[in-house]
């Protein structure tokens, strides 16, 4: 089985940029809902005094994550927001005192068993810092440890513009050691494969020297086609497994995670600081200075932005994430999430969607995408609104990762389509299931 992909420019600006930590900014307004699934219950009110690392917002549920404060100052006041899927979510506005004082209850967990690491990352409020945002404990949190041949950690970082997994790798890589010793000692995992994609040859050298020191870790080098660092994608590669559909990692003996969750997880184990800034990539053909950033959770772009540098030129669209996978922000106003692992600032020019023309049957977006699936005929499936022939062309298999569209002569929205058609496919299946 061969597993395809595109070829995207790496515009890889950033790579070489040490994160600049920004200036403090005034407020910060922190949602509720972060992560996936159920959103994060308040537990603080208006008028209350917050420090540094301070639980704000309590999980409400398995799938569902912890929230903390940012910054040291007062709660402004608890309001909504409209998340950048829609959907109106709690959120906590903090005036900033300017001081960054440190909870003073933060302290490393003790843990000495795999139920003190689930624990312990729980706390910790990290989820995947990749971009899927998925609490990391439930993640770790495998019944049957005797399932687990290999944990894949994702170094891909396959976007175009991102690098802020790369500068974890250059940065913190003794933090991913620690992320690794701790998943070997508390779960018992022999094997760790770290993928990677060959465009990034320092941060190969850098986890190559982790390699050196634990026969358990082996590097993988990957060939640079997007989208290598996706799950079933980065899985087949380095172990040559395929996901069933509908299953998970487990499924076939791994776990997936992050590079730059797990160098959280080991810094987390040493310093007991939970989740509250992000190293986050300022790049697109409007910023003015394209560079690495950390920024407290619940920034508003906007401040990350001048704090930066500024644009040198107006924005025409404003992206959470890369160019391909990326959720496009309404204003400037939208703060930066826990899964933010970029920005991206596009002028006019570079915003500007090209004229679509008809379909010309070539083939191509079936012949690069990674699953094969046939995103012509789910087109046509989706203007007849046929929840059946969605279901035989296995539209819900699609991951997004817009291949179809960027490969299209005909500069089709098919991806956009994809999306909406696993809509009807989810009511034509509820429907289904209803009517036994």
């Amino acid at each position: 089985m061969k597993l395809h992909g595109v070829h995207v420019p790496h515009q890889k600006n950033t790579a070489d940029s040490e994160p600049q930590r920004i200036t403090v900014p005034k407020t910060v307004s922190i949602p509720m809902s972060m992560h996936i699934g159920k959103p994060a219950k308040v537990i603080v009110k208006k008028g209350d005094s917050v420090k540094v690392g301070q639980l704000i917002g309590e999980a409400d549920g398995f799938v569902s994550s912890n929230i903390h404060a940012s910054v040291s100052g007062k709660v402004q006041k608890i309001d909504e927001m409209t998340a950048s899927n829609g959907a109106r979510v709690s959120c906590v506005v903090i005036e900033s005192d300017g001081k960054q004082e440190r909870f003073e209850e933060i302290k490393a967990p003790v843990v000495e068993d795999f139920e003190g690491l689930v624990k312990a990352v729980k706390l910790s409020g990290v989820v995947g810092l990749g971009g899927a945002g998925f609490p990391s404990f439930v993640k770790l949190s495998v019944k049957d440890l005797s399932r687990i041949d290999a944990v894949v950690i994702n170094a891909a970082e396959c976007e175009p513009y991102i690098t802020s997994d790369t500068r974890t790798m250059l940065d913190k890589s003794e933090y991913v050691f620690k992320g690794i010793q701790a998943l070997k000692k508390f779960m018992g995992v022999k094997r760790f494969i770290i993928g990677i994609e060959k465009n990034k040859p320092k941060s190969i050298v850098k986890m190559k020297a982790l390699a050196d020191r634990d026969d358990a870790v082996d590097v993988h080098v990957l060939p640079s086609i997007y989208p290598q660092g996706g799950e079933k994608v980065l899985v087949f590669n380095t172990m040559n497994r395929v996901i069933p559909k509908g299953g998970l990692p487990i499924n076939v003996g791994a776990v997936v995670i992050n590079v730059t969750t797990l160098a959280f997880i080991g810094e987390y184990l040493e310093t007991g600081m939970p989740l509250v800034e992000k190293c986050i990539t300022l790049d697109g053909s409007a910023v003015k200075e394209p560079k690495n950033v950390i920024a407290p959770i619940g920034t508003a772009i906007k401040d990350v932005i001048e704090s930066a540098g500024g644009l040198k030129s107006e924005a025409a669209k404003i992206l959470y994430g890369g160019p391909m996978m990326g959720i496009a922000v309404p204003s400037a106003d939208e703060p930066i999430l826990k899964n933010t692992n970029a920005i991206i600032v596009m002028d006019e020019k570079e915003a500007t969607l090209p004229k679509t023309t008809p379909c010309i049957n070539c083939g191509a977006c079936l012949t690069h995408c990674p699953f094969r699936l046939d995103p012509r005929s789910i087109a046509n499936a989706y203007k007849l609104r046929s929840g059946e022939d969605l279901e035989k062309l296995c539209v819900d298999l699609c991951m997004e990762c817009g291949c179809c569209s960027y490969v299209c002569p005909a500069n089709r929205p098919l991806v956009q389509t994809n999306k909406l058609a696993k809509a009807v496919l989810r009511n034509y299946l509820n429907a289904k299931k209803e009517a036994k």
